[in-house]
């Protein structure tokens, strides 16, 4: 067991305390008057200890008592741990090693910063979604829907260079059939013929022969509309109702009552007017009264 100096001092000093009780409790019991005999009482050391410079419990000591007041070797337990040539090491890192520290705790802080910014989630849009196919059943009900026929088949007959079937475009017109059958010959009764007229599928153009000046009119020109024309009776004798929209003066003319001077007016009322929308507006044309009008609704058309 160690025993420390603030221990043996500590004994000392109750040691004299001890040894002064005693003296007094004898020099009590000495009568009075009787002389005391000071060269039997024990001397008294009356010098003060010297105070410990530092508390028991702050330094170290061996089993010897010897105290180690070494400020820098640590304590006993520590320097029994560490090699012989580490005992008196110190460390001190200095200004510029404080700086280095400083500089890689920057780094390391802005690496791991780095890091975090990389590894962060980023939101990526979803793909567009396919759009799923669809697929025609066969036994899918068909369109009920009727496309317009993109053009149209007109017979062309009489006088012209190139005669027959044409194929025109819906929509036109006379002078678009006689341009797809050649052109007119030079003797062809043009007067006739609406070339403004428009023209529907399975109708026939006939261009005929003009009248000489002043004479009788012949095989004239007009429009059937699905029947051929012959002669200057083909609407009436042939039994098919004349168009009044698409007949030539030669036709009108061939009707029962109708002369040139009405077949002429029917024609300018077309001209100025348009197509006839009922058969009743023959009752506006120039010469036809409610008895001719009569007659006529049995044998014309629009």
């Amino acid at each position: 067991m160690r025993t420390s100096r603030a221990d043996v001092q500590s004994r000392q000093r109750l040691s004299n305390v001890t040894a002064r009780g005693t003296a007094v409790a004898g020099q009590d019991a000495v009568v009075e008057g009787e002389p005391i005999d000071e060269a039997h009482e024990p001397a008294l050391d009356l010098e003060p200890d010297p105070l410990p410079t530092s508390p028991g419990w702050l330094t170290d000591t061996d089993d010897d008592g010897h105290v180690d007041t070494d400020p820098h070797s640590g304590s006993a337990a520590g320097r029994e741990w560490l090699p012989e040539r580490w005992r008196g090491a110190r460390v001190a890192i200095g200004r510029r090693g404080a700086v280095a520290l400083a500089v890689v705790g920057l780094l390391a802080a802005a690496g791991a910063g780095v890091g975090a910014w990389r590894d962060r989630p980023v939101t990526q849009p979803a793909p567009p979604l396919a759009a799923p196919a669809v697929v025609a059943s066969e036994s899918a009900t068909p369109s009920t829907a009727v496309e317009a026929p993109e053009e149209m088949v007109v017979s062309v007959q009489g006088l012209v260079n190139a005669p027959g079937l044409k194929r025109l475009e819906v929509g036109s017109r006379i002078a678009d059939a006689l341009d797809a059958a050649g052109g007119a010959l030079p003797q062809a009764d043009l007067i006739s013929l609406n070339m403004a007229q428009r023209l529907s599928d399975g109708e026939q153009v006939l261009v005929g022969v003009a009248p000489a000046d002043g004479g009788p009119p012949q095989l004239g020109s007009a429009t059937v509309g699905g029947a051929a024309a012959s002669g200057t009776t083909a609407g009436a004798a042939g039994g098919a109702k004349v168009d009044l929209n698409a007949a030539g003066a030669a036709e009108l003319d061939a009707l029962p009552g109708v002369g040139p001077a009405t077949a002429e007016a029917i024609l300018q009322w077309r001209k100025e007017n348009g197509r006839f929308a009922s058969v009743d507006q023959l009752g506006e044309v120039k010469g036809i009264g409610p008895a001719k009008l009569a007659k006529l609704k049995d044998l014309v058309r629009v």
